[in-house]
């Protein structure tokens, strides 16, 4: 065929027309200068970034009559050939097609021979990776010892792969991904050259289709050509590589921010009977609401957020009646969800779905009006303090029942000596529960069952001389603690507490269903009076928070 591809056609010839990889060309530039060009080298980074192109490059530059020489000069008879690629002693070869033991056997049979008429016999080995573990190892000693006239460059798009006793022979040089700018340039050079008109914002779409691939960029460049001839429009170049317009991105959080569900699911629908692929627009959901995120923020947004300035301006636009919280919120809420959607039989319905669940979100208020409206609520706690005292004095409670101090505590020395375990002997002004559940914490280190059983039960009346416990649940919870080895245990844990014995009485409250149904009532009284109070009210509206249950104690 006559007709050359531009990925061939403007394929670059000097390590000056590599596009964005400076860090290796430059390093490479470096080397030969200084006669510091080590035998076998690694490319290794994404499809279409340039590795095989600077390893052509490379060969060149060792190979040309001026050389080696960092700027190949292009027309003597070595950089001809290998760039028509017919050198003889410039090997470009397949690693997914020559991958076997015996063809590494036969390649490193050959290394001994001189080369034709150039100064290094050069072997580029594509795809790299997809050689056979037996073919590394036969590999191994020539590549860390070849011939002084034998040079080796690696290109791989996986890594990983390569076996470790492979990678430590060799230098190694990440290519990286040419960003939507760099890719955009390139291509607007190359359709003045061509004679093509084409808008800058379908260049722009073009190269963010291309994903950092120069190479697919140019393919896609090659199909719009070939189809629209010398005039492109943006619905042309939309239609023929079926991409999304990115008005529709916009459309639906502008759709969002008004929450205005009818007109979000009309756009959904439309977008789903052109045909457009459900999951791709929700990874540019994803990312336009990350990068919505970062314009709000502000700081280096043409660094961070890779966009033409005309999209950056209708993003400033878009989110400046917006609060940050909120977008946020937007944010993480799709990424959350981004599995649901990737996953699902029915994308189209699971992002709906997702959608939907932003308009029930409301939007968080920012921390500067928390504080403003927690200083206005403290002062109306403020204010209703005394109101609180008044119903307080209307309506008395009894206060708790405090325990008499034992006889020992009126006096020290007494007290010292009978203080056999050192807990709890002066008990001070502690009410009659705190001191039921120190005896109750002295009984769980030896029977954490009787212990349990307790805790639910109360100290009914606490005197100089005896206690009488009130056991709650049924008979056989009453039956248990008056065992003969739970008594001793309770009287044990007594006397070790207060210093002397007690007498100890068990009675019982049975459940009986009139006194749940009462306390039920009081229950559902108290939790009324809280949900009435104008504070809780005012506290579930402040944080934009919801009740979820009431606890009496």
């Amino acid at each position: 065929m006559s007709y050359l591809v531009l990925a061939r056609k403007y394929r670059p010839q000097t390590f000056a027309e590599v596009v964005r990889q400076d860090h290796i060309t430059r390093t490479l530039t470096h080397a030969i200068t200084a006669g510091r060009m080590v035998h076998a080298i690694l490319f290794s980074g994404p499809r279409g970034t340039g590795k095989t192109t600077v390893a052509r490059i490379l060969a060149k530059a060792m190979n040309c009559e001026k050389g080696p020489t960092p700027d190949p000069c292009n027309h003597c008879s070595s950089c001809r050939e290998i760039t028509a690629g017919s050198a003889v002693d410039v090997y470009e070869i397949d690693g997914a097609s020559n991958n076997s033991v015996d063809q590494i056997r036969e390649l490193r049979e050959n290394l001994k021979y001189m080369p034709a008429h150039s100064t290094y016999k050069i072997y580029i080995i594509d795809e790299v990776h997809m050689l056979s573990i037996a073919a590394f190892n036969a590999l191994l000693k020539t590549l860390e010892e070849p011939p002084a006239h034998v040079m080796f460059i690696f290109a791989t798009t996986e890594p990983q792969k390569i076996p470790v006793t492979i990678l430590s022979r060799c230098q190694r040089h990440d290519f990286r991904r040419i960003s939507i700018e760099a890719i955009t340039r390139h291509m607007e050079m190359i359709s003045t050259k061509e004679g093509i008109r084409i808008p800058s914002e379908s260049v722009w779409l073009i190269a963010r289709e291309a994903g950092g691939s120069m190479r697919d960029a140019l393919s896609l460049l090659d199909q719009v050509m070939a189809c629209c001839g010398a005039a492109v429009t943006e619905e042309q170049v939309l239609e023929i590589l079926g991409i999304m317009d990115r008005k529709i991105i916009f459309d639906i959080s502008e759709a969002v921010f008004r929450r205005d569900v009818p007109a979000l699911l009309d756009i959904i629908d439309e977008t789903y009977d052109k045909g457009h692929d459900m999951k791709r627009l929700y990874a540019g959901l994803v990312e336009h609401a990350r990068n919505l995120v970062v314009v709000k923020m502000g700081g280096n947004v043409e660094k961070l957020v890779d966009l033409p300035a005309h999209e950056l301006d209708r993003m400033k636009t878009q989110v400046k009646d917006v609060s940050a919280v909120f977008l946020n919120q937007v944010f993480e809420l799709l990424f959350r969800e981004e599995a649901v959607v990737k996953l699902s039989a029915q994308p189209k319905l699971a992002l709906e779905m997702v959608l939907i669940k932003l308009f029930q979100a409301k939007p968080a208020l920012p921390i500067e009006d928390l504080i403003v409206k927690l200083d206005a609520l403290q002062n109306a706690v403020s204010t209703a303090a005394p109101q609180k005292t008044e119903l307080s004095d209307k309506n008395p409670v009894t206060p708790p029942l405090k325990k008499n101090r034992p006889v020992a505590s009126e006096s020290p020395a007494v007290a010292e000596q009978i203080r056999p375990f050192g807990i709890g002997t002066d008990t001070g002004d502690k009410d009659i529960e705190s001191v039921w559940k120190e005896i109750v914490d002295i009984i769980s280190e030896e029977s954490p069952a009787l212990a349990t059983l307790l805790a639910s039960s109360a100290l009914k009346t606490l005197t100089e001389g005896s206690m009488e416990i009130e056991v709650n649940g049924n008979g056989f919870n009453i039956t248990m603690v008056k065992r003969k080895k739970n008594m001793g245990l309770l009287n044990k844990a007594v006397r070790g507490y207060f210093g002397k014995d007690k007498i100890i009485t068990v009675t019982g409250r049975l459940t009986s269903g009139s006194s749940n149904h009462e306390q039920r009532d009081l229950e559902n009284r108290q939790k009324q009076e809280v949900l009435n109070n104008p504070l809780v009210a005012d506290t579930i509206e402040i944080f934009n928070g919801k009740l979820i249950d009431v606890k009496i104690r």
